[in-house]
């Protein structure tokens, strides 16, 4: 289970003067990806994060390395995943992307980009160290807005010569954010005011409202079991800038038009959406965020040999859905990964 504990005096592994113990405790250390200046004109230097799970007697590596994308409100704390693909030889890595999580600086707005691309720099250089530290390709498993990250990311490296031959030995994206969910009004005349608007205010916020549903489901202080910090993953959800806004609807448009990732690629899914303003037990059991439906249309956009797999009672984050479920999740997982190893030889 993720946890804020900052103990971690106990067993603490080695590290060098750029990693440093985390605080997700003595099997995990972080390091700081300077990124300079905020290309977006806020005040002050952007950063990134890198997490790396080094547990003081890791299993030898026989898979992959990992490196994980988090989604929007959202940061690594999912120590089970971690574990997980560990137990199964696998290298593990995450990555906090700028002005979020870990990576969140003073006077910066919550994981504003007015471009998906500006995050390259830090993917760039985490599959850079994440490379160089365990000499091993690199998949890449992300969530949400950050599946849409990534899959445009691979699309860029498919076209500058090869994601493959970049380093990238495949893709999961659980339950990326492939379209915008609501009515169709919202995809064709609130685009059409999202992308002016967001170009003219681009901090601007949109009145969304507030819903804890998705968090109360979750957290173990409402009714959930999961151990996080809600100064860096807010039960409300962050603000929706509607720069940041823009930059995801220009991202979907591209992706709309068709990639190519130019690796294999598995798609974790819930089977059921459930939109609620406040928490019920139907929450647990479906994506309170997205329209499963729409993934489910576009994820044949990403390229060649993509694996679309629904699961029953899942929630968003499928990797945060109740133990039974979960448990299947990564039975999921591991087929593909076999499927995947024996593909690549």
């Amino acid at each position: 289970m993720g946890s804020v504990t900052n103990d971690t005096s106990v067993h603490a592994p080695r590290t060098d003067a750029q990693w440093q113990i985390d605080h997700l405790g003595p099997d995990y250390q972080q390091r700081t990806l300077p990124l300079g200046p905020d290309p977006d004109g806020e005040s002050g230097d952007v950063v990134a994060t890198l997490v790396k799970y080094a547990p003081a007697d890791p299993a030898p590596q026989t898979a992959p390395t990992v490196l994980y994308l988090h989604g929007f409100t959202d940061y690594f704390f999912q120590e089970h995943i971690a574990e997980h693909f560990a137990a199964r030889g696998h290298r593990f890595y995450a990555l906090d992307l700028r002005k979020s999580g870990r990576s969140r600086r003073d006077g910066q707005s919550g994981h504003f980009v007015s471009d998906l691309a500006l995050y390259d720099a830090e993917l760039n250089e985490a599959l850079r160290i994440a490379r160089e530290e365990t000499g091993q390709d690199v998949l890449v498993v992300a969530h949400s807005t950050g599946g849409l990250v990534a899959a445009l990311w691979l699309d860029r490296l498919e076209a500058a010569g090869g994601s493959a031959a970049a380093g990238i030995a495949g893709l999961v994206l659980n339950s990326p954010w492939l379209d915008l969910q609501g009515p169709s009004y919202y995809r064709t005349v609130g685009t059409a005011v999202i992308n002016v608007l967001g170009r003219v205010r681009p901090f601007a916020e949109l009145p969304t409202g507030i819903s804890t549903s998705y968090g109360d489901s979750l957290h173990h202080t409402r009714s959930g079991e999961w151990d996080y910090n809600l100064d860096w993953k807010l039960l409300g959800g962050e603000k929706v800038r509607l720069g940041w806004l823009r930059a995801v609807r220009r991202g979907q448009a591209r992706l709309h038009q068709g990639l190519n990732i130019g690796v294999p690629a598995l798609v974790l899914r819930s089977r059921a959406t459930k939109f609620a303003r406040e928490y019920s037990p139907a929450v647990d059991s479906a994506d309170a965020i997205l329209d499963v439906k729409q993934i489910q249309k576009w994820a044949g956009c990403l390229g060649d040999r993509i694996t679309i797999v629904p699961i029953d009672g899942a929630r968003h984050d499928t990797f945060l859905s109740q133990k039974p479920v979960r448990d299947n999740v990564f039975r999921e997982l591991d087929a593909w990964l076999d499927w995947l190893a024996e593909v690549r030889g």
